[in-house]
């Protein structure tokens, strides 16, 4: 599943590591917006600001924790950036850590990948943000994706809240594994989203596979809608 930031953001990082706990979600990846906010609902349990009023003044995007946090987690050059993320996040402690993605993928030994857009995030406005150590363990991730990509066939590959990003990011993937000569043929893919956009409709529903969905919604609903609807499917088969 690749996820836009608003989908944490929206409070819904309970549906998803629900699922993840249950086997269905099987990795998680997402923009660097998204581990922004999974970072502060991790630390504060809470992620959000006025932009409008804060830009006036530029203290928009200026808390400094997040940025030192996110950089920390970048020095480290042994995984990539999802799982560095995650991993400081458990090791500091944070107490509302059971709600973050990033940290759920390291308990349940599943990939957690973030996918950094230089200049794209508040992070890049602070002194300490490294470009070298960001672009780095992000390509770290990507080339992960490229590997949970190539296992794709006979699956489902979600894209929920990312107009841009992430379904440029899975059309990159999925041609790295078929150039390595990976059968990923057939396969499902499905947007999810408030608004349909150019980009996930063209690199997620139509270009990849002749199975693609679009399903247009808000994530409060469609979210909790989609998990129903899984696991009253998979009830339905046990019985």
């Amino acid at each position: 599943m690749a996820i836009g930031a608003h989908v944490i953001k929206c409070g819904l990082s309970p549906i998803i590591i629900d699922l993840m706990k249950r086997g269905i979600i099987t990795a998680v990846a997402m923009n660097g917006s998204g581990a922004i906010h999974d970072y502060e609902i991790s630390l504060i349990g809470k992620t959000s600001e006025d932009v409008s009023h804060s830009l006036k003044d530029g203290s928009f995007g200026m808390a400094r924790e997040t940025a030192e946090a996110i950089q920390a987690a970048a020095s480290v050059f042994a995984y990539g950036l999802g799982r560095a993320v995650g991993d400081k996040i458990i090791k500091d402690k944070n107490k509302y850590k059971q709600h973050s993605i990033l940290a759920t993928g390291i308990k349940l030994n599943i990939p957690t990948t973030v996918h950094a857009a230089i200049g794209t995030d508040v992070i890049y406005m602070h002194p300490e943000i490294s470009g070298g150590e960001m672009g780095e363990s992000s390509h770290f991730d990507f080339k992960l994706l490229c590997s949970v990509v190539a296992e794709l066939e006979g699956g489902v590959w979600f894209n929920v809240g990312s107009a841009v990003i992430m379904p440029e990011v899975f059309l990159k993937a999925l041609t790295v594994a078929r150039n390595l000569g990976r059968k990923v043929k057939n396969f499902t893919t499905v947007n999810m989203d408030m608004i349909q956009h150019y980009r996930p409709l063209t690199n997620v529903v139509t270009r990849p596979t002749t199975h693609g969905y679009s399903v247009t919604g808000h994530h409060e609903i469609m979210l909790p809608l989609l998990r129903l609807g899984i696991l009253s499917k998979l009830t339905s088969k046990r019985s």
